[in-house]
């Protein structure tokens, strides 16, 4: 577990946390943080408070970040129109990889290769004094607030999900 801290994405992501003045420290979870359940489980809290950052297309072709709470999905057809768009594209684990350079699992809403063409943020998440995102890697991630994710990513709050 202690090579997590070593590894590249996570040491990107690390980089631009202090830039941009990220006060939580990255926590390394023994059982993986795949999914939001899966991180709440390992944190011993509620699976709404996991902030998970989550990659559509856009019609552009460009990237969609939605970072939403673990206590629902994400609601494609409600943010399409809510976005004035037909569709929002699925994305596979290539161009997750390619656009933002993490591993699906371990996408954090910071740090990525190409910036997002628009990101978004649950409202659902601002129901919480702290919320927990992945920092990199599936086993690694870090607490930060509703305000500070908006703060860093310059995210739009929207309702994604029901």
């Amino acid at each position: 577990m202690d090579g997590i801290l070593k590894k590249a994405a996570v040491k990107r992501f690390q980089e631009v946390a202090t830039k941009l003045g990220v006060k939580g420290e990255v926590n390394i979870l023994a059982e993986t943080a795949r999914t939001a359940i899966d991180a709440a489980n390992g944190l011993g809290i509620e699976v709404g408070q996991i902030a998970s950052s989550l990659i559509f297309k856009l019609p552009s072709g460009n990237p969609l970040l939605i970072i939403t709470s673990g206590r629902h999905r994400v609601d494609t057809v409600l943010v399409a129109k809510n976005l004035g768009i037909a569709e929002l594209g699925r994305a596979d684990a290539n161009y997750v990889k390619e656009v933002s350079g993490y591993s699906v699992g371990g996408v954090a809403p910071i740090g990525w290769l190409n910036k997002p063409e628009m990101t978004l943020i649950d409202l659902a998440l601002n129901d919480y004094d702290i919320v927990w995102a992945a920092s990199g890697h599936p086993h690694a991630v870090y607490p930060t607030t509703y305000a500070e994710l908006i703060t860093c990513t310059g995210a739009q709050p929207m309702v994604v999900g029901n």
